[in-house]
């Protein structure tokens, strides 16, 4: 319920212009959650910077220990620019920076090739992106208010948009919902894909299994703390 009410929030907060250009998913399930995680530890050993493996590889552990994640896009950044020639993304104030690295025609940018060399297929309009903070701040606003723990990831929105969440948009943000007694994206110690609370469990219930076998003696019959008669009458004594 609150992710619904999240996207409601998301897409009803204010955008340039007035112009609705945003889009969201919501997804839950442990299956589901698996692909998206394996899918951010392939881009973190493949794909992006080496100072944000461990960041991708930290927040796939908290995809795994979610229990909903919502989608947020916006469909204009790439597609529709503002043309509001505001030199936000750092060329001249007529927006040429875009539309001369852009294909299009008369202003209709042409964006059916989607191959790119980097994680993001740029340029995007900056005011447009903005929008995309908008939404994401309602949404943030809304699950504060609702006592839910809430984290924005930018690491989670790029490897859904790889797997097809929000695929008619530019630029994806994912935010990580949890209802548990701890903030599980909290207090998050080094090494976390290796020393997350599902890793020590297994690792406690292998030596547990394990160390059980050791007495090896018929509990139905034998209990060491029973102390023998002998023992008992010494003790008396």
């Amino acid at each position: 319920m609150v992710a619904k009410m999240m996207v409601n929030a998301a897409l009803t907060a204010p955008f340039t212009g007035g112009v609705p250009g945003h889009e969201a998913e919501i997804v839950y399930g442990q299956k589901e959650f698996e692909t998206i995680a394996r899918e951010m530890e392939r881009l973190a050993h493949k794909e992006v910077p080496a100072r944000l493996k461990k960041p991708f590889l930290y927040e796939a552990v908290m995809v795994r220990e979610s229990d909903a994640i919502v989608f947020l896009g916006n469909k204009r950044a790439q597609e529709t620019p503002m043309d509001a020639g505001c030199g936000l993304c750092g060329g001249e104030p007529d927006c040429s920076f875009f539309y001369e690295r852009t294909p299009n025609f008369n202003g209709i940018v042409d964006i059916t090739d989607r191959s790119c060399e980097t994680n993001i297929k740029g340029p995007l309009c900056v005011l447009r992106t903005h929008d995309l903070g908008y939404a994401l701040g309602s949404a943030l606003w809304l699950a504060a208010n609702n006592f839910v723990d809430a984290k924005p990831c930018y690491s989670t929105g790029l490897a859904g948009q790889k797997l097809g969440y929000c695929n008619h948009s530019g630029l994806v943000v994912a935010v990580l919902l949890a209802v548990a007694s701890k903030n599980p994206y909290a207090d998050i110690p080094p090494n976390y894909h290796l020393t997350n609370m599902s890793k020590q469990m297994d690792a406690l219930r292998k030596i547990a299994t394990i160390t059980r076998q050791i007495p090896n003696h018929p509990y139905h019959t034998f209990d060491p703390a029973k102390k023998s008669g002998k023992e008992a009458r010494q003790k008396e004594d």
